[in-house]
């Protein structure tokens, strides 16, 4: 008989996350401690080189991956750390490690589960009115327990952020290329370009709509991937801890036959921590 927790965990997250938005829309407009408003602090998260600290775990579940009917849950654990340079300029490293439990994926009644590989990726980001920008590098960093999640392969590139942002309204792109550097010489190469296209409406009450479009461009085995996603957030408290819950569908509009699933639901809590 197949273990249903894979399947039942998941499904309480997203209920508990539906659950705690549905009031969530109601935040107060004021937060504890950093007296910053709940929509300043929508804004802050919508905006990648904000000057700000958080913690968002990402859940990931997608349905209908390849030949097999595969099932995939991510988490990813994305901490965002700025660091202040100089008065005009701050350096906001973020990492994104995921840990994966998934079936199905590399064939019939097969399951694999630990992390896969990290991304680091650091932004300077000059402090500047209207046209916000970063720069900086990326790295993929072999972190996978199992072989076949991961790459073997330690990776770097460039990657650069543009956006504008008035109150309540983000609009830009975040994009990276990273090339394999070294690693194993079993694996093949890591030639990828990643791009996030996104925009976003944020209301005094914390609550905020927006829409994010994905893309991911494998050169190496020539396929493309792109995922849509229309997305509700909201800014809240629980207890004293400021907290951001969003929920989205992923929309798969184009992908390789082996890795495109049927659909896919994301759901995000994010712990803030203002100055």
């Amino acid at each position: 008989m197949r273990n249903t927790s894979f399947y039942i965990t998941p499904k309480l997250i997203v209920s508990t996350v539906c659950f705690l938005l549905s009031f969530g829309v109601f935040a107060q407009e004021e937060t504890p401690k950093s007296g910053a408003s709940a929509q300043e602090l929508a804004d802050k998260l919508a905006n990648p080189v904000a000057s700000l600290i958080s913690v968002p775990l990402q859940n990931n579940l997608n349905y209908g991956i390849g030949p097999y009917n595969g099932t995939k849950y991510t988490i990813n654990v994305q901490p965002v750390i700025p660091f202040k340079l100089s008065e005009n300029l701050n350096l906001i490293t973020r990492y994104i490690l995921p840990v994966v439990d998934q079936r199905d994926i590399t064939g019939e009644n097969t399951h694999q589960f630990g992390l896969s590989d990290a991304t680091v990726t650091a932004f300077f980001a000059p402090k500047t009115k209207g046209i916000i920008l970063g720069v900086g590098p990326a790295f993929l960093v072999p972190t996978a327990t199992e072989k076949v999640l991961g790459t073997e392969k330690f990776g770097v590139g460039p990657s650069v952020l543009v956006m504008h942002q008035g109150k309540g309204l983000s609009v830009g792109f975040l994009a990276n290329q990273i090339w394999s550097v070294a690693g194993s010489e079993d694996r093949a190469d890591f030639n990828q370009f990643y791009t996030q296209i996104f925009l976003s409406h944020s209301y005094k009450s914390g609550a905020s709509l927006g829409i994010t479009s994905e893309i991911t461009q494998n050169w190496e085995a020539k396929t493309t991937m792109i995922t849509l996603s229309p997305n509700i957030g909201a800014v809240t408290k629980l207890g004293s801890q400021a907290v951001q819950f969003a929920i989205m569908p992923l929309i798969p509009i184009t992908g390789p036959s082996e890795s495109k699933p049927d659909w896919g639901l994301r759901a995000v809590l994010s712990f803030i921590f203002p100055d």
